[in-house]
């Protein structure tokens, strides 16, 4: 088996080129570890690495090619993330929304079917998060990024009041009623109530804008908590 320099050469070089492309599209579409990304960047991911293996091993290939094709895919997820921060819609339908799959001890089975998730799946990931019994959970939310979020019911939460003999007060969770400086109409007429009196709830709290509010959360005992934005925008979601 006779080695070929020149080839070995290439290799390295098309391998170097590959490297410090990828090292800068990740640092462009910043940090995030691979149970946190969503299916769009899950494809990308994919995508750009099979791009840098073809362009590094392929030596009959262009290697301008592969990195053009390299800056094109990265380029897009940047936008398409760009966009997902500015746009609730975008964000929903590139990342996706959290689901509801087990209320009050029940599973919402219209929520499984259309996430196509079978029973034992759900039920090892409940194991993973130390719940073997579907009966102790409050609600479990299958999130974006595929994992499941569990609220305990009050009584089998650490320090178990069960066992303190306390009286806790039965807990439901806090809908999203103002997503950066957006109205979530859906979550609001949930709770039953409208715009006039959430912008009442505001005013009361010295509120004149939705543009400096970057989450505002309400509870089942209507108990309101404003987050603020960093940075204030501009006037143009006035309450009047």
């Amino acid at each position: 088996m006779t080695i070929n320099i020149n080839e070995l050469y290439d290799v390295f070089i098309r391998a170097m080129v590959s490297l410090i492309a990828l090292f800068l599209i990740t640092k462009l579409l910043g940090k995030k570890q691979v149970s946190q990304m969503s299916l769009f960047d899950y494809v990308i991911g994919i995508s750009i690495g099979n791009f840098a293996a073809e362009m590094t091993i392929n030596l009959e290939s262009n290697g301008i090619n592969g990195i053009f094709a390299v800056i094109i895919f990265g380029l897009v997820a940047y936008i398409i993330s760009y966009l997902s921060i500015k746009s609730i819609i975008m964000r929903r339908y590139f990342i996706g929304t959290p689901s509801i799959i087990i209320e009050r001890g029940k599973f919402n089975i219209h929520n499984l079917k259309k996430y196509r998730m079978e029973i034992n799946e759900v039920l090892e990931k409940c194991r993973i998060n130390g719940y073997f019994d579907i009966d102790q959970i409050e609600y479990a939310i299958l999130e974006a990024n595929g994992d499941i979020s569990i609220l305990p019911k009050s009584k089998y939460r650490t320090l178990n009041t069960s066992d303190m003999k306390l009286k806790v007060k039965e807990e439901g969770l806090c809908r999203n009623i103002i997503i950066d400086g957006k109205i979530m109409q859906e979550n609001l007429n949930s709770i039953g109530k409208d715009k006039d009196w959430l912008f009442q709830q505001l005013k009361v709290k010295g509120y004149t804008s939705l543009s400096n509010i970057l989450l505002m959360t309400i509870d089942k005992y209507d108990n309101i908590k404003i987050y603020e934005a960093s940075k204030i925008g501009d006037d143009r979601d006035t309450l009047e």
